[in-house]
């Protein structure tokens, strides 16, 4: 009886053992994908998926999918900390979304909500086909998201969308990221007005946008941006869109920064205090408008050489109210 109890508990220890394994080996830290792979292998460098929805589920929380060689890799859905990365050199990785989201960043139906951290490095989103894609990334629940040296075009809504609901904040941060063919380029808002969602965009590029009401980058309820180092130029005559728009009590901070090209190039409505250092707001139909008493403090080095400069408003030197 002895024995047979020992053997029990020996088959018992070593099913639990095998399992552990086999869940430790599901969850690696770095996976990849690769335009030859296949969803059902373990993701592993010689054995890579073929997709990074399959690879998320062989990656553990905080890890990491690269690409082997340049392919269309399909939508996502990310729940958890990751990094995605096309791994330039490698070979560029491709979101292709004809019709849907790009990339969803949403853990609302996590233990923890509004708290993942995702970077999306080195990738290709494109919503091209029959029906374009919807928006390129679509951030609707976590706490940050990175895009690095990304390309995101073709998409019928947003190139960037944060839309989130939270009392905790949420963050975006754009680097060396170009937005183009989209109906608007990023848009900034928090349905929670008792808190924020705050953009970082450095080396940011937005060009062609397909909507005459569009704007380049828009902050809505509770948006704040940064903006530095960036180019924002479309030429839709007769449009009404902006490319700044701060909406309610969001703010713009614009650091050497060109927008040209634009229907209006800032437009300010009530509630917002903006700042713009460094800039040229050049051949726009109106440099910048002011609805509400929406302040813009300038230190004094911006160009402006617009039809209209000013309307509705004039500037105010920095630290005046």
């Amino acid at each position: 009886m002895n024995k047979f109890r020992f053997t029990i508990k020996f088959l018992v220890i070593a099913t639990f053992l095998l399992a552990f394994a086999s869940i430790a080996q599901a969850q690696a830290t770095r996976t990849w994908v690769s335009g030859v792979g296949d969803d059902v292998n373990p993701c592993s460098r010689t054995a890579p998926c073929k997709t990074y929805a399959g690879a998320i589920s062989k990656t553990a929380a905080g890890g990491e999918i690269s690409t082997l060689d340049p392919g269309g890799f399909g939508t996502v859905t990310i729940t958890k900390n990751i990094t995605i990365d096309g791994t330039q050199g490698a070979g560029f990785g491709s979101i292709l979304s004809s019709g849907v989201n790009g990339v969803n960043v949403n853990d609302s139906a996590t233990a923890t909500p509004n708290t993942i951290v995702v970077t999306l490095r080195n990738l290709s989103i494109n919503g091209a086909g029959t029906t374009l894609g919807t928006n390129g990334v679509n951030f609707t629940s976590g706490k940050a998201v990175h895009v690095e040296h990304c390309d995101i075009q073709n998409f019928s809504t947003n190139g960037i969308l944060v839309n989130v609901n939270s009392a905790g904040g949420a963050e975006l941060y754009v680097e060396d990221t170009t937005i183009h063919n989209v109906a608007q380029g990023i848009r900034l808002t928090n349905a929670n007005a008792a808190s924020f969602v705050i953009g970082i965009l450095d080396g940011l590029n937005i060009s062609h946008l397909t909507s005459s009401s569009g704007n380049g980058v828009v902050m809505e309820t509770a948006g704040f941006a940064t903006i530095r180092d960036s180019m924002i130029s479309f030429a839709l005559p007769g449009g009404s869109g902006a490319g700044i728009k701060v909406t309610g009590a969001g703010g713009a901070s614009i650091i050497n920064t060109t927008v040209a090209h634009c229907p209006t190039g800032i437009a300010l409505t009530a509630g917002s205090t903006n700042r713009i250092t460094h800039s040229a707001i050049i051949n726009n139909v109106t440099g910048v408008s002011f609805a509400g008493g929406a302040v813009l403090r300038s230190f004094g080095d911006n160009v402006y050489d617009n039809p209209t400069n000013f309307a509705g408003g004039a500037i105010s030197p920095q630290g005046q109210q």
